[in-house]
């Protein structure tokens, strides 16, 4: 994934700019990048790699640096950015939050077309780059930007910071969000709400999906009104999201906390209490409490001070570990109980394996799991919610590929809630993750939480549903 803040301002712009990139540290930990713009001395532009320490750490150092009133900034999980480009259309930085599944074919297009592509990140075409060259074939920069929802297969949320403001435009299919931001003397916009309140912005609305804003310090234009049909990532709300962010106007923590306490109520185990998985699995958990009408405990708790993040190194392993090491639990709470977890997704279900066999060692009489969301049968196509190369990396497609001889068989079966093939997927995940119970959230329950129309909600890795699949 990753997230980007831009904003514009009468004042210098970089406390805002560094402390609300900073606010999108949950959504990656490969790059930071931040990008001003001064009339007296121009552009100015940093990137640093964060695979080993934090986004502050990196910057604080070099703020006096940035100078001027509007800037870009933004954490990667993918590429190195902002770049900065020169064009007949203007100098521009620009920052990305993509995934594009054509890209060698699009380079290969660039290339037959005269175009030359200088930057590589990691060995690879940038990406950001093939966005930059994409917009500057057009003939202003919403007709460029227009390029891009043409062309990419996937999805591509950018910002732009050009001479004259910054531009933001959301993925056609809004699968990612951008929210617009105001004080007074200036204007924000950025992938997460969170970075609003503690920097005095007020949220004014959310962009539509395709739509192309220009924000300036007193104001925004439209440069393109937005599409009616949507397919927002459901993940947002699940997992990724922080929880005092809000999308679409639904705040994430209060979905989580409805989906749980939906849950609660119709459930029927009979535990001692529940408790979240950290952090992401803590709102879902209170609502199971509250619904189901037992006590709430933290009989796990996150070690954050040099835990704080499990997705970190490159290495599965190495992630693995990491993940262990910052989730620490609490043998007095847990002894001769049984207790009902609560968390957002099962992927590989290797780490809920060893957790699950280490509760019982620790001395818990039940351990029981209830899941946020619908089991994950299908890779995610339009955003980088998951570095799985293969869908066999899903505990459930290898199931059915133990079951059917074939991963790919009979999917959309055990994709139906409730049906016999569903009921024996999640009984064989139970029993291969040595858990007394497991239920996961109805597809119908994660929508209705939400509270969108399901046909403006992108459910693709529960159902493979979404009508417009690699567009």
């Amino acid at each position: 994934m990753g997230g980007f803040f831009g904003t514009v301002s009468e004042m210098p712009c970089i406390a805002d700019l560094f402390y609300g990139t900073d606010y999108q540290s949950h959504l990656g930990t490969r790059r930071g990048g931040l990008a001003t713009f001064s009339e007296e001395k121009g552009f100015y532009r940093s990137i640093h790699n964060l695979e080993n320490t934090y986004f502050r750490t990196r910057f604080e150092s070099e703020l006096d640096r940035f100078v001027g009133n509007s800037g870009i900034g933004i954490i990667s999980d993918t590429d190195a950015q902002p770049l900065l480009m020169n064009s007949h259309l203007g100098r521009f930085a620009i920052v990305t939050v993509a995934k594009i599944n054509n890209l060698e074919e699009l380079a290969h297009q660039m290339l037959s077309e005269g175009m030359h592509l200088s930057e590589f990140s990691s060995g690879k075409i940038n990406p950001t780059e093939l966005v930059a060259l994409l917009i500057i074939k057009g003939k202003n920069y919403r007709e460029g930007i227009e390029n891009v929802f043409n062309n990419v297969k996937g999805s591509c949320s950018l910002l732009l910071l050009t001479e004259d403001g910054v531009i933001a435009a959301r993925d056609k299919w809004g699968r990612t969000p951008i929210v617009v931001g105001q004080k007074d003397g200036a204007m924000a916009v950025t992938s997460e709400s969170t970075a609003f309140p503690n920097l005095g912005y007020e949220t004014v609305r959310y962009m539509g999906p395709g739509e192309i804003i220009r924000i300036h310090k007193d104001g925004y234009e439209t440069l393109r009104e937005p599409n009616e049909e949507m397919q927002i990532c459901s993940f947002l709300w699940v997992y990724y999201g922080f929880p005092t962010s809000c999308y679409e106007g639904r705040n994430a923590e209060a979905m989580r906390n409805e989906c749980g306490c939906v849950m609660g109520r119709e459930d029927q185990a009979d535990v001692d209490f529940a408790c979240g998985i950290p952090d992401s699995g803590i709102g879902m958990a209170a609502g199971y409490a509250e619904g189901h009408g037992i006590p709430y405990r933290r009989a796990i708790s996150k070690y954050t001070p040099t835990w704080p993040r499990s997705f970190m190194p490159a290495n599965q392993n190495m992630r693995n570990l990491v993940a262990k090491m910052k989730l620490i639990p609490n043998k007095e709470i847990l002894l001769d109980k049984r207790v009902l977890f609560c968390d957002d997704s099962i992927v590989r279900g290797t780490q809920l394996r060893d957790s699950a066999k280490e509760l019982k060692q620790l001395g818990a009489k039940e351990v029981h799991m209830r899941i946020a969301c619908p089991p994950l049968l299908y890779g995610c196509p339009f955003v980088n919610f998951s570095a799985s190369k293969s869908e066999l990396e899903l505990i459930t497609r290898r199931i059915i590929q133990d079951f059917e001889g074939d991963m790919n068989k009979n999917v959309e079966a055990y994709a139906t809630t409730d049906s016999p093939e569903y009921q024996r997927m999640v009984d064989e995940i139970a029993k291969r993750l040595d858990l007394d119970s497991l239920k996961f959230s109805k597809l119908e329950t994660l929508i209705e939480a939400i509270g969108l129309p399901k046909c403006k909600v992108c459910t693709h890795c529960f159902d493979g549903s979404s009508f417009h699949t690699l567009k």
